[in-house]
């Protein structure tokens, strides 16, 4: 992101990034689903005074309110969470259309594998595994408990489905794992900077990106 760039954040929230990245950049465009966020987020605009930053309610799988080529960045960091496979090829058809060539790309997703990671955790295991789970996660790519409200994929795929719709992926990487939370949860704080180095090098790791419950996939036209 430099200071000159166009920026646009598709799953916006509330704008916590576009708050955050608003003095990086020459323009940044929050998009969201809920209205409600989106007012809160114009809110935070005025009372900020930001000219350079606005919000707007919109769909990440059909944008025609954006022209072909105009943005530099194109982040894309929860929509892909909530997403079948059938509607994730839309948005990665649609942030490739609106992003300029040679535009940089982030995408947000959530792993089958890292989710089951579940498995070892301590406040969960007396329930994980079980084949009803398993069922949904693999079979259908959905959560066992909300189907249909989270749904999950791969690296592998995830790569896939980008190059498909014209992009090249330049890294893939983990952002958290499941099965340490409940062990991270109990070390003292010498131990927990340790393991900081450890996860740093594991997120760096393509061989451990699938382990991670949520990674992040990044891309460029």
């Amino acid at each position: 992101m430099t200071p000159g760039a166009h920026v646009i954040e598709l799953g916006c929230a509330t704008g916590y990034y576009g708050m955050h990245f608003a003095d990086r950049c020459a323009a940044y465009t929050g998009v969201d689903l809920s209205p409600d966020n989106i007012a809160i987020f114009n809110d935070k605009i005025v009372a900020a005074g930001l000219t350079n930053v606005r919000a707007a309610v919109g769909d990440a799988t059909s944008l025609p309110e954006f022209s072909d080529s105009s943005f530099d960045v194109v982040l894309c960091l929860g929509p892909m969470y909530h997403l079948p496979p059938e509607e994730r090829l839309m948005v990665f058809d649609e942030c490739h259309r609106i992003a300029k060539p040679g535009a940089v790309l982030a995408f947000a997703y959530i792993n089958r594998l890292g989710v089951i990671g579940a498995c070892v955790h301590d406040d969960l295991r007396h329930k994980y595994p079980n084949a009803e789970a398993n069922k949904w996660v693999f079979e259908h790519s959905t959560d066992d408990l909300r189907p249909g409200i989270f749904f999950y994929t791969s690296p592998e795929e995830m790569e896939y489905d980008a190059v498909q719709n014209g992009l090249t992926p330049i890294k893939n990487c983990g952002l958290d794992f499941f099965f340490a939370a409940s062990a991270i949860d109990k070390m003292s704080d010498e131990q927990f900077r340790c393991y900081l180095e450890i996860a740093d090098r594991m997120s760096e790791s393509p061989s451990c990106t699938g382990l991670a419950n949520h990674a992040l996939l990044i891309c460029k036209k």
